[in-house]
């Protein structure tokens, strides 16, 4: 299993979309959008190596180092297959 976090999530709206923007938008949304965005690139690109798995946004889990942490309300966001 692979786990993958996100940390510059706000930096990457803020390139695609201008600052402005980004001022006006929650974290949580900005990490959302970013991690919406990896999931379909990382599908269609694991698919067309023909590798088949599943991919999931999950709140409630974070990663430090060796570290992962699982906090009360541990939820899939999204999930796809390919």
């Amino acid at each position: 299993m692979i786990v993958l976090k996100i940390s510059n999530s706000s930096e990457v709206v803020a390139s695609k979309v201008g600052k402005f923007l980004e001022f006006l938008t929650p974290d949580n949304m900005d990490q959302s959008a970013v991690e919406d965005q990896v999931i379909k690139k990382l599908v269609e690109n694991l698919a067309a190596e023909g590798i088949k798995g599943e991919i999931a946004a999950v709140n409630g889990m974070d990663i430090d180092g060796k570290e992962l942490s699982l906090q009360e309300g541990l939820k899939v966001r999204k999930h796809a297959s390919f």
